[in-house]
């Protein structure tokens, strides 16, 4: 069985720990976009810090990634169930940059 949008979203949410506000929007082909933002951090002015970006890249794993490394630049002491996978978000980001 497929699992539903807010389903998706509350699983996100728990992985992404307690600061993570997450948000699956659909874009034009009916695919999943993942929208993760930060709690306490601006971007922009009064915006609340993102990793939604433009374009095709904001899957699952992707949107995680860019959480986890938010986390750990900006709040080194909070904890999230998403912190164990940071070794496996290091090398994707690694293998991006060499590709």
């Amino acid at each position: 069985m497929v699992a539903s949008r807010s389903a998706r979203e509350r699983k996100a949410g728990t992985q992404a720990g307690p600061l993570a506000r997450v948000k699956i929007d659909l874009d034009g082909e009916q695919q999943f976009l993942y929208r993760i933002s930060c709690a306490t951090c601006t971007a922009r002015g009064h915006r609340p810090w993102s990793t939604h970006r433009a374009g095709a890249d904001n899957g699952f794993l992707a949107a995680m990634d860019r959480w986890i490394f938010h986390l750990v630049e900006k709040h080194p002491d909070e904890d999230a169930p998403c912190l164990a996978f940071r070794a496996e978000a290091e090398q994707r980001l690694h293998e991006r940059r060499e590709g």
